[in-house]
């Protein structure tokens, strides 16, 4: 399916808007995002989503059946859909036509989360993101689009600069 193609002074129209406000009126550009999932059968956890339900569930390394989202996963997909969208955004505002694929691979050592070794870290120990581009931008142009795709994408600079993080029971 052929989508269409933002200019850049489509997307200059589109945000130029939300830019002045947030100029104007900081405290507007301040939001809290959500998330909200319940405990679901077995070991599993079903995420609430303006798209519908997503069960989570164990990775398959960790005795699940590959049937349900991995958590693990979803950070991956959560990182390449930020860093593309992120890139269109910029490559549109640069006047880059740009198509291609992001990948997004991640270092696990399962022994540290199902608690087989304590030297072993719970989590990612790194995580490599990959562009495959076609363009006709030159090698300057493109070294900028990725800099940038870097410096605005969300996920990434979360993963890069990790927030202050809190747990609480009610």
């Amino acid at each position: 399916m052929a989508s269409a193609v933002m200019t850049p002074a489509q997307l200059r129209a589109l945000q130029a808007p939300l830019k002045e406000r947030y100029r104007a009126e900081p405290a507007a550009a301040q939001q809290t995002l959500t998330a909200t999932g319940r405990l679901g059968d077995d070991v599993s956890c079903v995420v609430e989503t303006p798209r519908g339900p997503v069960v989570s569930g164990l990775h398959p390394a960790t005795g699940g059946t590959g049937a349900l989202a991995c958590s693990g996963d979803m950070l991956l997909e959560a990182l390449v859909a930020c860093a593309g969208v992120t890139l269109r955004a910029v490559a549109t505002a640069m006047g880059i036509p740009v198509e291609g694929t992001i990948h997004a691979e991640g270092d696990l050592d399962w022994r540290g989360t199902l608690g087989v070794s304590r030297e072993s870290p719970v989590g990612f120990s790194a995580i490599r993101l990959r562009f495959e581009l076609e363009t006709s931008a030159t090698p300057e142009q493109k070294a900028k689009l990725i800099q940038l795709t870097e410096r605005y994408c969300v996920i990434f600079q979360t993963l890069a600069k990790p927030p202050a993080l809190s747990v609480s029971t009610e």
